[in-house]
């Protein structure tokens, strides 16, 4: 019999890649989302993908009642991945009640929820910005987390800390935190890809935006960091190859691989780009040119962050394969489609 496998946010832009690897591999995918920022139509395109339509119910996670009354329909849950959550830096700092409500209390419900109904394995979502602006580069996993930048990055944290100690007080249960650096991309097929709903708070889109001509020009937040070309640094991951790295932790906690209860990993590529970088790959592997300015810095951001990735590398057998001028066509290929 298949695993099921609950995917929340699961039509958003890593959930909806994540959900398609998972069937790839086999698995039963439940999504729930409220579709705050996804659109009901990329079920569709999961199914044109993958042969298959996962499961969906549309509701919110912060209401315990109907977190609730979804563990009680859906009694054979074997695995959860943990995506649902308010994503943007700069939002968050405008409107860290909206971001703390969020993201930590649908969190809260699931953890609950699956000490109720005996599902013990938890695949959560996490982020680079706990490390805050690390005093070393590139950070391993042994990296001190650092007082966050913004409210998001603090929900990460704190997130965190929720599982590592509910799985302490329960040894049934299993965690693993994937330590995001920055997803960016589209499946080959550009049948999906990222998607925000109105102005993109996320670079790439509003780069592919740009150039497709539905933004005057792209924003360069800053070009006096303390980098080669003065702007910040981030290690960019295809999507595709982050999607695979959760279907690899799923199979260690269904392997009982995960020795610890919780764990924690960085997944990016190990390398540092700068957004003036990712502009010139960009024009390279596309041959398009990106109108940009040099504005202020941004509250919230951190000046450069790049992974070590041996740990994850070496200890979950999963590497990122694609390279950034594959990442970034993928994104305006994407883009192109979503624009016929």
């Amino acid at each position: 019999m298949k695993k099921q496998i609950l995917v929340t946010g699961g039509t958003g832009f890593i959930g909806s890649h994540t959900v398609v690897e998972l069937q790839n591999s086999g698995y039963d995918v439940v999504i729930v989302d409220n579709l705050s920022n996804s659109k009901i139509e990329v079920l569709d395109q999961i199914e044109a993908i993958s042969g298959i339509r996962p499961k969906f119910e549309n509701f919110d996670l912060t209401d315990k009642q109907k977190v609730n009354d979804f563990f009680n329909e859906y009694a054979n849950l074997d695995a959860i991945i943990h995506f649902a959550a308010s994503k943007a830096v700069g939002e968050s700092v405008e409107k860290p009640l909206m971001y703390y409500h969020n993201n930590l209390n649908s969190l809260m419900n699931i953890m609950e929820c699956m000490n109720e109904f005996n599902v013990n394995n938890l695949v959560f979502s996490s982020s680079c910005t706990v490390y805050g602006q690390p005093d070393k580069l590139p950070v391993t996993e042994q990296t001190p987390r650092k007082e966050a930048e913004s409210p998001y990055g603090n929900t990460k944290s704190i997130c965190e800390d929720i599982i590592r100690d509910t799985v302490h007080a329960n040894s049934s249960l299993k965690g693993i935190a994937l330590r995001y650096f920055n997803p960016i991309g589209a499946h080959e097929t550009a049948k999906i890809g990222e998607l925000p709903l109105g102005v993109p708070n996320n670079l790439i889109p509003f780069l592919t935006q740009t150039v497709a001509g539905i933004r005057p020009e792209l924003s360069v937040f800053g070009n006096d960091y303390d980098t080669p070309d003065g702007s910040a640094i981030r290690d960019y991951i295809h999507v595709v190859d982050l999607a695979k790295a959760h279907v690899v932790a799923i199979e260690r906690l269904l392997e009982n691989k995960n020795q610890n209860g919780y764990e924690y990993f960085n997944v990016g590529t190990g390398n540092g780009v700068s957004v003036l970088e990712i502009i010139e790959s960009f024009e390279r592997a596309t041959g398009e040119k990106v109108p940009h300015k040099i504005v202020d810095r941004r509250a919230g951001d951190i000046e450069k962050i790049y992974a070590d990735t041996t740990f994850a590398n070496n200890e979950l057998g999963w590497k990122a394969e694609s390279t950034l001028d594959e990442t970034l066509l993928s994104a305006w290929k994407w883009q192109e489609n979503i624009n016929e």
